[in-house]
């Protein structure tokens, strides 16, 4: 599969999972000089919590938002990729 094929069954399954709008889990490991830059994906009010790692070079990022399609989303996640060494979960 190429990346639009595993956007396209991606947005699938959020559909076949979420009634519109829904609440939806983000989770991102990033260095921890770059935790803001995830947190500025966010426009609006969002619940987020930080987990340092033990060695503090990086933090997982878990942010809880109500969504209002797997648009939305996929968005988010696209928007996410700019973002230097991200790991999305």
């Amino acid at each position: 599969m190429n990346y639009q094929e595993d956007k396209d069954k991606f947005k699938e399954l959020l559909n076949e999972e979420y009634s519109w709008p829904a609440r939806y889990t983000f989770k991102f490991i990033v260095k921890s000089e770059y935790q803001s830059e995830v947190e500025g994906l966010f426009k609006d009010k969002v619940e987020i919590v930080i987990k340092p790692s033990s060695g503090d070079k990086y933090v997982s990022v878990s942010i809880f938002a109500q969504m209002q399609s797997a648009d939305d989303i996929l968005a988010i996640y696209d928007a996410a990729t700019t973002i230097q060494g991200i790991i999305s979960l």
